[in-house]
């Protein structure tokens, strides 16, 4: 589960992220409470528009950040990234303490916010092929994920307490003081235990490379699309937590523990995730469909504290998601495009933000919370039925009796080709990839068949000599 913090520079840049990114889910925190009972008065549109302003530069710079990530050393784009966004927290952290912050510099801050972390989501997101091997980047993605859910589950209630405590304005300081970690952190890594990347050449069309790749890649246009679905209808947490902890009748630290309790399914989700050898597109799948169910069940839950234990499952279902989609598409990407497609993942998944969290705290603000997890929920309904649809049709799932049992079912599918050695009945419970379905006494015909020659092949001199316990 751990393997990729043997890694000396893996482990640094772990912790570093960790502390940061404990501040930086204070810094969302504060913000959007600031936002909903400071400067407005409960408006969940105004934590909806600052989500979009937030979340809408990761659309539009899309061609030009993955590009800068795939041409660039991503050490020193780190570097000036998190520097800005360190800049940025102080500046409105000194706002807030002195009082002249209104609602429009809210707005002008998550802008300006969601431009910084435009260019550093990429970069930060295919950091982690230069800190690891091919072998342990799928486990090292999902540490990565599972450290920043630790966060999520610290850094939410940490804000709660701070915003009592000492008020919204330092909990901004603070969050700028936990970047001198990672800065720290990249100044300290190992230049020489760094992996050589291929660079993007100059060259014309590089732009719109990463748009070519993706759509010479089905799977993953229908990983955009569940990412998508998600991201704009699904995953507005801040609106979702602190439109329900005001509906049942908390106030700040009920928002922050609510935060916290979804980060402690989410940090499971991730862990897990990291324990699989490989990405698999049915995992995805699966969580989308637990999603739903978990935002239906949510969204009638009687009490703070049965509300809060449906949202674990939200978190579970989220992470695991995210983590395993992530992994999928920078494991099966080519390196020397990685940076611009993950850029576009990013800008799929956050980008999705702008158009549905309005409309989310819309109906929150029409209908009440309840609805607005209630329309989570059919939106992961209908990308779970999408991605079902297409693995049926496009990569031909169909359920088989299990040769050794009448009554166990497994699941095929269409896709590379292995060879037939590799096929065992004791594993054939797992997802097999064939280049057309195939039986067992088919595969067992032909196995005979390839011995008998190689025994005909054989000269008689070298041909094993029978004896009682060998197999005939």
């Amino acid at each position: 589960m751990f393997r990729s913090l043997s890694s000396y520079n893996y482990r640094l840049w772990f912790i570093g992220a960790l502390v940061s990114n404990i501040g930086a889910w204070m810094q969302s925190t504060t913000q959007s409470w600031v936002v909903l009972t400071v400067l407005t008065d409960n408006d969940a549109v105004a934590v909806g528009i600052t989500m979009a302003l937030q979340f809408g530069p990761q659309l539009l710079l899309v061609p030009i950040t993955g590009l800068i990530a795939d041409r660039f050393d991503r050490r020193k784009i780190l570097m000036i990234t998190q520097s800005a966004l360190m800049l940025l927290g102080i500046a409105l952290g000194l706002l807030l303490i002195l009082g002249h912050a209104e609602l429009w510099h809210l707005y002008l801050f998550a802008l300006l916010l969601g431009i910084v972390n435009a260019v550093d989501g990429p970069a930060r997101q295919t950091f982690v092929s230069d800190l690891v091997d091919e072998h342990n980047m799928s486990n090292a993605v999902a540490l990565n994920s599972a450290s920043f859910n630790a966060a999520r589950m610290i850094g939410p209630a940490l804000a709660g307490l701070l915003i009592v405590v000492i008020g919204s304005g330092w909990v901004f300081i603070v969050n700028g003081a936990t970047f001198l970690a990672v800065l720290f952190a990249l100044y300290k890594l190992r230049s020489s235990q760094l992996r050589t990347v291929p660079r993007a050449p100059r060259q014309r069309g590089q732009l719109v490379e990463g748009f070519r790749y993706v759509v010479s890649r089905p799977d993953l246009g229908v990983i955009f699309v569940i990412v998508f679905i998600m991201g704009a209808f699904g995953m507005n947490f801040p609106i979702f937590a602190s439109t329900m902890a005001v509906e049942l009748g908390g106030g700040a630290g009920d928002y922050g523990l609510l935060s916290s309790i979804l980060a402690i399914g989410s940090l499971t989700g991730a862990l897990l995730a990291a324990r699989r050898d490989r990405a698999r597109m049915r995992v995805i799948i699966a969580a989308v469909g637990l999603f739903s169910a978990a935002a239906f069940t949510a969204s009638v839950m009687p009490t703070f504290w049965t509300f809060a234990f449906a949202l674990i499952f939200i978190g579970f279902a989220t992470v695991t998601m995210l983590t395993t989609a992530n992994a999928f598409v920078q494991t099966t990407t080519d390196a020397k495009v990685r940076g611009r497609v993950m850029a576009l993942y990013m800008a799929v998944l956050m980008g999705g933000t702008p158009l549905g969290a309005p409309i989310v705290g819309g109906i929150a603000n029409a209908w009440g919370p309840r609805w607005a997890l209630a329309a989570a929920g059919v939106a992961a309904f209908i990308a779970c039925t999408f991605a079902l649809t297409w693995a049926v049709a496009a990569r031909q799932l169909r359920l088989r009796v299990h040769p050794d049992s009448r009554w166990r079912l497994v699941v095929t599918h269409a896709g590379r080709p292995l060879p037939v050695s590799s096929i065992v009945p004791e594993d054939f419970s797992e997802e097999v990839a064939l280049t057309s379905p195939i039986s067992l006494p088919d595969l067992a015909r032909t196995s005979r068949r390839d011995a008998k020659r190689s025994a005909d092949k054989t000269p008689a001199a070298e041909r094993p000599t029978p004896t009682a316990s060998s197999p005939r």
